[in-house]
């Protein structure tokens, strides 16, 4: 599973028709490297705001892998071995650490980059929302 792209037209307008439907005002999400705000106004149009704030990662600083959005936290698969499980060890940036459930459906949660899995944040069958730390990640060298 890819990183949700909040520059995308096409993401922000289902999001908006997500919201219009809910009934919802507006939304607010802010990661690392920007910020998207959505103010659904009367009238049936929506105020749009994107920004990007990005700053290099310094390679000494873990990366938190955080929950992109509100669910039960699930470590991992009964199916992967008992050594998988084990901290610290090598992950690239497809690798999947756990998954998020939402009702009955599993997301997968992806490293996003390479490195070395150091910390589970969160306790398994937790519920986390949108940005929750999961886990950390020290990037390679």
């Amino acid at each position: 599973m890819s990183a949700i792209d909040f520059s995308d037209p096409t993401t922000i307008a289902l999001l908006i028709d997500a919201l219009t439907a809910a009934g919802v005002s507006g939304l607010e999400i802010s990661w690392p490297g920007g910020q998207l705000r959505i103010v659904v106004a009367t009238g049936e149009e929506a105020r749009i705001n994107v920004s990007s704030t990005a700053q290099p990662v310094s390679a000494a600083q873990p990366v938190v892998v955080k929950a992109p959005m509100a669910g039960h936290f699930c470590s991992g698969s009964s199916s992967r071995s008992v050594a998988a499980d084990r901290l610290p060890r090598s992950v690239s940036a497809a690798d999947i650490l756990g998954f998020l459930r939402v009702g009955p459906i599993l997301l997968p949660l992806c490293a996003g980059r390479a490195g070395i899995l150091t910390r589970q944040l969160a306790e398994p069958d937790a519920l986390v929302g949108f940005g929750d730390p999961l886990f950390e990640v020290e990037p390679q060298s």
